[in-house]
């Protein structure tokens, strides 16, 4: 099963997301580790970035993956040795080329305002112009489907001009994103019979989102003798997106039985899915399967019960499978049990009813009580145990913290920090301006705390919120601040409150920080 990812073309287009070449490096890299076979990269003759990205591959050593560039046919009324576009391909140095034609008659009538036949003859003129270039070549049937609900024979004919001018790969595209699985299913079957068994090899699917479908239509693909899919890893693309291959490769391995990618590869899927949605400056969806947070998390006390005696009750597969973890929230839902099975590193007695637990189980009912939440703040529900039995330190202390916060704003930074900090015995001021005092206090912080602790520079917040947990108070108002911090590999979630909302922020903050810290400490990255 050859898979192709599009995040850097197709995923692109997204309306939220822009990237830079060095965004667009990283993530090949990300996907080269994920086992991805083909990474589509980019349109280089037209998009200059794409074409900058190209020449940065050029010495790129990559372990699993070919790079493809993409491209339209070439224009009407000009010869494939003429046309720009394909120019690019050929000097961008690619070994893959991707080029995209029109399937349906009335596209290239009325979209291309080109005949038929002269439609048919920029797809094989275009193709034949690469291969003698020494590209391989795959050619991806725009609206394949609608087209041959629309003219069987012409959207039959323009995949027969593609594979005779020397395409390897015919890649059935549902444009549309309309299509149900079982149309998918008897569209290919009836394709791939049109051309013979010597071909059978050689269809693909590419499947957009629009009902939310695509995952299924491009397994419905496989089912019926597609071996090429094409996808996004975390689903990005235009409108609803496109297929999401983090779902896709784990089902068509796991439920299908067909080799996409090597299995060491996959037990890395949840680590390199947050890597790309950060650079993508994107949150990883929580309920995304396989690779999200709550993918493998069990809340309901009979669940976690039922998990804690066999883990097959409420799990399809081992989360470690897709470098996943098992979250068991703690929370109203759940108790001593649920705790000591989550952190029963910290309690190696192996006794439920240490003095330590019960320790935390009161303190945490008095947190609880306070405005605390920590079902969504493990981080800190991570630190409170840790301080409890012994197994934390303290990286830093805080001297003194100076605000000023200027209004009206009128342009620049409307606040300014002034940090003091002491490190074994050592101080170090800062001082930083931000969007408000919360980003000055914390970009003050880092900027103090970098001289220490180095690694602390891969780290920033990719959520911020505050609830009010005493409305009756107004502007007196107890609130909840949660955060959620990455450093591109890993994310962890803290929390503070205060009635204060710049205490409860900086008290967020500060778990953060020593979160990153003391597991740094403990794989020896400090």
């Amino acid at each position: 099963m050859e898979i192709l990812d599009t995040t850097l073309r197709d995923g692109a287009q997204s309306e939220s997301i822009s990237y830079s070449v060095k965004d667009k490096l990283d993530i090949v890299h990300a996907l080269d580790r994920a086992g991805i076979s083909v990474i589509e990269a980019g349109n280089p003759g037209a998009v200059p970035k794409d074409m900058e990205l190209f020449r940065a591959l050029a010495g790129a050593k990559l372990k699993n993956a070919r790079v493809a560039a993409f491209s339209p046919t070439r224009h009407r009324h000009t010869a494939a040795e003429q046309d720009p576009m394909l120019a690019a391909l050929v000097r961008c140095g690619a070994p893959v080329a991707v080029v995209f034609g029109k399937a349906s008659r009335a596209h290239a009538e009325n979209v291309l305002a080109v005949s038929a036949a002269e439609n048919l003859a920029m797809i094989g003129d275009s193709i034949r112009f690469l291969r003698a270039k020494g590209l391989t070549v795959y050619y991806d049937a725009e609206h394949y489907f609608d087209a041959y609900a629309e003219d069987r024979d012409y959207a039959l004919e323009t995949v027969r001009a593609a594979l005779r001018a020397g395409a390897s790969k015919a890649v059935l595209c549902d444009t549309n994103g309309g299509s149900l699985p079982a149309r998918i299913a008897a569209v290919l079957t009836e394709t791939i019979r049109a051309f013979g068994e010597t071909e059978s090899g050689a269809f693909g699917i590419h499947c957009h989102n629009d009902m939310g479908l695509a995952v299924a239509c491009s397994m419905s693909a496989v089912e019926a003798g597609a071996r090429h899919v094409q996808g996004t890893f975390l689903g990005f693309g235009e409108r609803c997106g496109n297929a999401c291959l983090s779902t896709l490769i784990p089902n068509l391995q796991f439920k299908l039985g067909f080799r996409a990618v090597p299995d060491e590869a996959l037990r890395r899927f949840t680590r390199e899915a947050t890597l790309i949605a950060d650079v993508s400056n994107q949150r990883l969806n929580r309920e995304l399967p396989y690779v999200g947070r709550s993918a493998f998390a069990h809340k309901a006390g009979m669940h976690v019960d039922a998990m804690l005696k066999y883990h097959g009750a409420y799990e399809h597969i081992d989360p470690a499978l897709v470098g996943n973890t098992r979250q068991i929230p703690v929370s109203e839902f759940a108790g001593r049990q649920t705790l000591f099975a989550k952190f029963a590193r910290f309690f190696p007695d192996g006794d439920k009813d240490s003095p330590a637990l019960l320790s935390v189980m009161n303190l945490l009912k008095a947190k609880e009580a306070a405005g605390y939440q920590y079902e969504a703040a493990e981080g800190s529900l991570e630190l409170i145990i840790r301080r409890q039995v012994g197994m934390m330190r303290d990286f830093f202390e805080l001297i003194d913290c100076t605000l000023i916060d200027r209004q009206p704003v009128r342009t620049g930074a409307s606040s300014s920090a002034l940090v003091k900090i002491r490190v074994n015995g050592r101080d170090e001021l800062a001082a930083a301006e931000g969007d408000g005092p919360v980003h000055a206090i914390d970009s003050a912080l880092r900027a103090a705390l970098n001289r220490f602790y180095p690694t602390l520079g891969r780290t920033h917040l990719t959520d911020y919120k505050v609830r009010v947990l005493t409305p009756e108070s107004a502007t007196a108002a107890k609130v909840r601040v949660l955060i959620r911090s990455t450093d591109g590999e890993s994310e962890w979630s803290t929390i503070g409150v205060s009635a204060d909302i710049i205490e409860a922020s900086y008290a967020a903050l500060r778990d953060s920080i020593e979160l990153k810290l003391i597991n740094d400490m403990e794989i020896g990255a400090l």
